[in-house]
C-alpha cells in the first residue's frame, strides 16, 4: 500500500469511527434525558440521531424511545406513529413484539380500544408469540376496562389467574352497573320506574305523578266528548311527559354507569400498584 493510499484509508476509517462515535454519543445523551424524564429534549436528540444514522443502525431503538417519550408526555397520536416506525425497523421477533405491545397499550390509553383490540388479537393468534400469551391477555383485560366492559375484563383476569386485585375490582364495578335497557323499557310500562331503579326517587315520583295526572285528564276529556281538549292534552302534555320519562331513565342510567367507571379508573390510577397501560 502506497503512502497516499494509506492516508486515504486512514481518513476513510477515521470518518467512519467519528460518525459512529457521534451517533453513539447522541444515543447516550438521549437515553440520559429520557431517564431524567426530560422527554421532549430526548425527542429532539433522537430525531437528530435518525438524521445522522444513515445505515439505520439505531433506527429501532431511536424510534421506540421517541414513541415512549411522546407517550410519557401524553402525545398519544405521535407516540403511535413512532411505535409503528419501530415495528418496521425491528430486526427480530422480540423487538417487533415490544413495539407492537406498546402500540396497543398506547391505543388503550387513547381509548381507541377497537384498534388496540385488533393489535392484541393479532399478537394472540401469532404462533411466534405463544410464550407471551399471558402478557397479551393481561392487556386484553385492560382493553376491556377502557371499553367499559367490566364483566369481560373480570372474566379475563379471573379465568387466566392474571391479577386477583383487578379481577375483584372489575367484578365489583360490573355488579354496580345499571342496565340501561331495563331503565328505559321499564319506564315504557310504568312511568318513573326507571328513575326509581337508578335511585332518582324525586324525578321518578314527579314522572309518575305527571303521567297519572295528564293521562287522567286526557281520558276524562275523551269520556266527556271534549275531543279537541283530549288531543291537545294528550299530545302536548301527556305524551311529552311520557317520552321525557323514558329519556330521563336512560340518561340517568348512562350517567350513573359513567360515574362508576370513572370512580373505578381513578382508583386504578391512584392506588393500583400493578402494571398499567
Amino acid at each position: 500500500m502506497s503512502a497516499r493510499q494509506f492516508v486515504v484509508f486512514t481518513f476513510f476509517l477515521s470518518s467512519i469511527l467519528s460518525a459512529q462515535f457521534h451517533t453513539n454519543f447522541i444515543l447516550l445523551k438521549a437515553d440520559s434525558l429520557f431517564k431524567e424524564e426530560n422527554y421532549f429534549d430526548a425527542i429532539t436528540e433522537l430525531k437528530r440521531l435518525n438524521f445522522f444514522d444513515k445505515e439505520n443502525e439505531f433506527a429501532f431503538r431511536s424510534n421506540l424511545l421517541i414513541a415512549k417519550s411522546y407517550k410519557e408526555g401524553a402525545k398519544f397520536d405521535e407516540a403511535i406513529k413512532y411505535f409503528v416506525l419501530a415495528e418496521l425497523k425491528a430486526k427480530n421477533d422480540d423487538e417487533y413484539f415490544t413495539a407492537k405491545i406498546l402500540n396497543a397499550r398506547t391505543n388503550i390509553l387513547r381509548r381507541t380500544t377497537k384498534q388496540s383490540g385488533r393489535i392484541l388479537n393479532d399478537l394472540l393468534n401469532d404462533s411466534r408469540f405463544t410464550s407471551k400469551i399471558t402478557e397479551i391477555k393481561y392487556w386484553i383485560g385492560w382493553n376491556y376496562i377502557f371499553s367499559d366492559e367490566w364483566g369481560k375484563a373480570y372474566e379475563i383476569f379471573d379465568k387466566n389467574n392474571l391479577d386477583t386485585t383487578l379481577a375483584n375490582l372489575c367484578k365489583s364495578a360490573d355488579d354496580e352497573m345499571y342496565s340501561v335497557d331495563f331503565a328505559k323499557y321499564s319506564s315504557f310500562i310504568i312511568p318513573g320506574f326507571g328513575q326509581f331503579y337508578t335511585g332518582e326517587y324525586i324525578s321518578g315520583t314527579l314522572s309518575l305523578g305527571w303521567n297519572i295526572l295528564f293521562g287522567y285528564l286526557t281520558i276524562n276529556a275523551f269520556v266527556e266528548d271534549r275531543i279537541f281538549d283530549a288531543i291537545i292534552i294528550g299530545n302536548f302534555l301527556w305524551l311529552r311527559f311520557y317520552t321525557g320519562n323514558i329519556q330521563n331513565a336512560e340518561k340517568f342510567a348512562v350517567q350513573k354507569n359513567l360515574q362508576i367507571s370513572n370512580n373505578t379508573l381513578e382508583y386504578l390510577q391512584s392506588k393500583f400498584r400493578g402494571e398499567v397501560p
